[in-house]
């Protein structure tokens, strides 16, 4: 499958989609603004191809803007966008500067890969963090009933391996939630409705892109 460029969306919330037999379908909403094309890059300049998407409007005069972005903006003479995303593609999905993407970017029933920060839980323990069990409620376990336990080694090597999975800062992170089917877009209003949860809270901005798993054909050995 060809790589095309994705959309910038915006997180509107959760919500239930019932199916014709009456099966009701845990969803998540996803806003799309207009995504305007406002830069591209090519193998030939770059060495690489992409392309700029600018959306969701910022609500600031231009002038009060970086002047990089001045400039982009006012060569298509719309007004500032808060995001400035860009997507590598095939150079046969190059799209000119200017072109407009919409919900109906994408199609109803196919799969996609959804990207945004998380929810940021601050300092988290290892039992909310990692789903340890924590320790005893009895029988010599004092104080520390929440804790992980013990993290060293023997003599040799004598320390704490990193990436070990122990108490700290949870979430806040950028998240790619794979292989998410599209039950219903909504044109006229920039709806797209997916099956299953999307990183991040209410009004965040996700990135929605063609599912990668997809489009890959496993071989039984």
């Amino acid at each position: 499958m060809k790589k095309r460029s994705g959309i910038i969306a915006t997180k509107i919330g959760n919500s239930s989609y019932f199916e014709d037999n009456g099966k009701a379908l845990p969803v998540t909403v996803l806003k799309v603004d207009d995504c305007i094309v406002s830069a591209i890059k090519t193998f030939e300049k770059d060495g690489y191809t992409s392309v700029q998407l600018s959306s969701i409007n910022k609500n600031k005069e231009i002038k009060k803007i970086k002047k990089p972005q001045q400039k982009i903006f006012a060569n298509l003479k719309i007004d500032p966008k808060k995001v400035l995303k860009e997507f590598k593609v095939d150079p046969e999905n190059i799209l000119e500067i200017g072109s407009i993407l919409k919900a109906n970017h994408f199609e109803k029933n196919k799969f996609v890969d959804v990207t945004a920060v998380s929810i940021g839980k601050g300092f988290a323990g290892v039992m909310k963090r990692h789903n340890f069990a924590g320790l005893r409620a009895s029988h010599g376990v004092s104080v520390s009933h929440r804790s992980h336990g013990s993290t060293g080694q023997n003599q040799d090597p004598g320390k704490v391996f990193k990436g070990k999975k122990m108490a700290g800062h949870m979430g806040a992170k950028r998240v790619t939630k794979q292989n998410l089917k599209i039950v219903e877009i909504d044109t006229e209003n920039g709806l797209i409705v997916v099956k299953g949860s999307v990183p991040g809270k209410k009004n965040s901005v996700v990135y929605i892109k063609d599912a990668v798993k997809k489009s890959v054909v496993w071989k039984r050995i």
